[in-house]
């Protein structure tokens, strides 16, 4: 859990408002401190015990000793920068930092492809890796892979999208969450007058990807007061899909009624202000956005863009790693305790998860973020298009 989470009975985080405002979450009643704390350890106890059997379990897990950890690390698609700039970098820094340096890990990106995906994945259980972790371009269709990886004895772990199958844990930011500080944002920007005449386009992520279920269900929590004139659902996050969706919706509404737009992600976001821009607009109406890529982050600076999600992709990566390398090594008491909220996919219940913090990225908030976490330097925002905006602001 993140810092200002509290356990449910549940075991699922009840994240604090990064706004300030209304509380954010799924509800649930809150254990005593003292109950609390039993109780885990009552769980850590039984949960760690059915994980120590035998071979003939299915439920069992391979592990090795000593630091010769072997880790699998199948990422989705290059469209996002985050994923070869912070993930791979970072779980294989982290997996050589927890394993002294004798630990390896084996990259693989699918570039949007299920089907090669599931084909990286049975070639890494073939190399003889311990433990994989999967960021599925499709959940469903990655199911029968992560079957055969754990008839192979093989540990999978979900990393960033749920996988549907036998999966051992799951390590994510809280989807939800994401989905409602992008919409109370948008709520924000359009002011105490937005009301049901206030119409938005709402550009969701891909059908495929369990999370964009999961952002839209948060934003959805906090738009209720606006319309919805149009909604999509964008194919591979792709950008050019993005750009193709708001150009229709810029046909139906007409781009002067259009007073908002929530996108799922940077790069789509991208591509709607370049269909924005192409109808001829130039004073931008709010934009959401999620990950702070850095054009994001330009963009927002700028004032095209209104904001961004910051998801600190190091802290995911390292504890991934953690649970990778724990489980791998069959440290189940300590892998345990990395994942004490629980996740449910279509087959499989109680999955052991990680839910790490997110925060809001707003014009003011840049240098806060990712500057202070250094994912970006004032340097790298800062370029010469740009010395302007970053003066106005005082980030120098």
């Amino acid at each position: 859990m993140g810092p200002g989470d509290r356990p449910t009975a549940a075991g699922v985080p009840v994240a604090r408002n990064p706004f300030g405002r209304r509380p954010l979450g799924r509800g649930g009643s809150s254990f005593g401190g003292a109950a609390a704390a039993a109780m885990c350890a009552l769980a850590l106890v039984l949960t760690s015990c059915s994980h120590l059997t035998g071979s003939d379990d299915p439920d069992a897990h391979r592990s090795v000793s000593g630091d010769d950890v072997k880790v699998g690390l199948l990422l989705p698609e290059k469209e996002t920068a985050r994923y070869e700039k912070f993930d791979h970098p970072g779980v294989e820094r982290e997996v050589k930092a927890l394993t002294h340096g004798q630990g390896t890990v084996l990259y693989a990106n699918a570039e949007s492809s299920a089907s090669r995906q599931r084909a990286q994945m049975d070639d890494m259980v073939a190399k003889g890796v311990d433990t994989i972790l999967v960021d599925a371009v499709d959940a469903k269709s990655i199911a029968p892979a992560v079957r055969r990886a754990k008839t192979a004895g093989v540990n999978v772990i979900a990393y960033d999208r749920l996988a549907e199958g036998p999966v051992d844990g799951y390590i994510t930011f809280d989807g939800q969450l994401v989905g409602q500080v992008q919409g109370q944002a948008l709520v924000d920007a359009l002011g105490e007058g937005a009301g049901k005449n206030t119409k938005i386009v709402m550009m969701n992520g891909s059908p495929t990807d369990p999370n964009a279920a999961l952002f839209k269900e948060g934003a959805l929590s906090e738009l209720q007061d606006v319309t919805i004139a149009k909604s999509y659902d964008t194919v591979d996050w792709k950008p050019e899909n993005a750009r193709a969706n708001m150009a229709a919706a810029i046909k139906s509404i007409g781009v002067k009624n259009i007073a908002g737009v929530y996108s799922a992600n940077d790069g789509m976001a991208g591509g709607i202000i370049q269909a924005l821009k192409a109808a001829g607009v130039t004073k931008m109406p709010p934009v959401t956005g999620q990950d702070a890529e850095l054009a994001a982050v330009q963009r927002v600076l700028t004032g095209e863009q209104y904001m961004t999600v910051y998801k600190p992709y190091r802290e995911e990566a390292a504890v991934a790693a953690d649970m990778a390398v724990k489980i791998s090594k069959g440290r189940m008491i300590e892998y345990d305790a990395l994942a004490m909220a629980h996740s449910n996919n279509a087959t499989t219940k109680g999955i052991p998860s990680h839910l790490v913090p997110v925060r809001p990225l707003t014009q003011k908030a840049i240098d806060s973020t990712v500057v202070k976490d250094k994912i970006y330097t004032v340097k790298d925002i800062c370029t010469a298009a740009y010395q302007a905006a970053c003066r106005s602001i005082g980030l120098e």
